[in-house]
């Protein structure tokens, strides 16, 4: 038995299985490369579901870490640390918003924005007490807590996991006719992912979220947009919405928001929506710990060079253009995306997305299947065009060989 699997048995032992990783065990990792405990080296096209669009271990961002580590990592909210006016001042201006809640996780900030939305449903709205309602799209992924599967159409997210938690109304992605129906005088909230990444990396139909800013600020509802995997820079943005000129009444961030180095997530809205709270109404005890703190500090600070998002652009348009000229060859049957973001149908003739992405593991190049026949390509926004270029050629071995 090699020193591989010796350590994936003993993972598969003790942990348990709510994951199915590719059989890789990862010792270190620098930029886009990672490389395992036996010394194979691989180029990742994931970047850990966009929690790494500044690659691994970025020297600015560890460098942000380890002075924090030497001075303070956590309070709780019971005190005020130094970093945490910095933070939320900066995070606010960077979405053009006024106010921050900052959480840990991508589910917690999500939950977050839910009970944010009916609060203000009620206290603002004027929604009768037990009532609001919440839209969100068929396909959508948000998260795994209850509340969360409670309106997931995704079988293994939802099945045996009730009673689900009512409140929510779900509608076909991309259909305004749906979306304009759904909405009641009870509707306090549209929960939308502006590109739905566990669903395939499904791209809306062009003027779908414009049309939906509209019909929500008609109707006196909450637009919340779920940028946890899209913003940040992987689409060419700072956010996905800017693609449409569209600005929500509330993000929702996360993975790329820590680095990759510590889950940071926040809820960064206007003083209307997040200024219904009081102390004790919500909390977290590590959200927006001075470790955090530094590091999304950092992020902030490299978003607003505008070089990432630049990079993102320009690296996505030659990815989709490589991409799409494998259409029509018999192995992709389609694909979708925007920035260094796609996903990759491929033809049931040429096998299952695992089994492409076990493949593409051989070659030294990592992916992530979703939905049985689609892979993820999600490299960090720090990847050269050279390796690159490098990845796409042995995705293209895989395909035709």
């Amino acid at each position: 038995m090699t020193t591989t699997e010796r350590s994936i048995a003993a993972a598969e032992a003790h942990s348990a299985h709510n994951y199915h990783p590719l059989p890789v065990v990862v010792a270190s990792a620098e930029g886009a490369w990672m490389t395992d405990i036996e010394g194979r080296r691989y180029l990742d096209m994931l970047a850990g579901y966009s929690a790494l669009n500044f690659g691994h271990c970025n020297r600015r961002l560890i460098d942000a870490a380890k002075a924090q580590l030497e001075r303070v990592t956590l309070t709780s909210r019971a005190f005020h640390h130094e970093r945490f006016a910095d933070f939320c001042t900066q995070l606010a201006e960077l979405c053009g918003m006024e106010m921050v809640l900052p959480m840990n996780t991508g589910a917690e900030a999500i939950e977050t924005a839910v009970k944010t939305s009916r609060k203000w449903g009620y206290q603002v709205k004027g929604v009768p007490g037990g009532q609001a309602k919440i839209v969100v799209a068929r396909n959508n992924f948000h998260g795994r807590t209850t509340t969360i599967v409670s309106f997931s159409t995704d079988p293994e997210a939802r099945a045996d996991f009730g009673p689900y938690t009512p409140g929510f109304e779900i509608v076909p992605y991309g259909d305004l006719t749906a979306m304009e129906a759904a909405l009641t005088d009870n509707t306090v909230a549209v929960l939308l992912e502006p590109i739905q990444g566990e669903a395939g990396v499904l791209v809306p139909p062009p003027g779908y979220f414009r049309a939906v800013r509209e019909l929500t600020r008609e109707r006196n509802v909450l637009f919340i947009a779920d940028e946890i995997q899209s913003g940040l820079g992987r689409t060419g943005r700072t956010f996905a919405c800017e693609h449409e000129g569209v600005v929500p009444d509330m993000y929702v961030l996360g993975k790329a928001l820590g680095g990759g180095v510590v889950p940071v997530s926040a809820v960064v809205s206007s003083r209307e929506v997040l200024g219904i709270y009081h102390p004790g109404e919500h909390g977290s005890t590590f959200g927006g710990n001075p470790l955090a703190c530094a590091v999304a500090l950092e992020v902030i600070a490299m978003l607003r060079t505008g070089e990432y998002q630049q990079r993102a652009a320009e690296l996505g348009e030659h990815l989709h253009a490589e991409l799409g000229l494998l259409i029509g060859g018999g192995a992709v049957e389609a694909v979708r995306g925007r920035g260094l973001w796609a996903g990759v149908d491929i033809a049931p003739t040429h096998g299952t997305g695992r089994q492409i992405s076990e493949k593409l593991m051989d070659q030294g190049v990592l992916v992530k299947d979703t939905h049985g026949s689609t892979i993820r390509i999600a490299p960090p926004l720090t990847i050269s065009k050279e390796d690159l270029d490098w990845g796409l050629d042995r995705l293209r071995a895989v395909l035709t060989g």
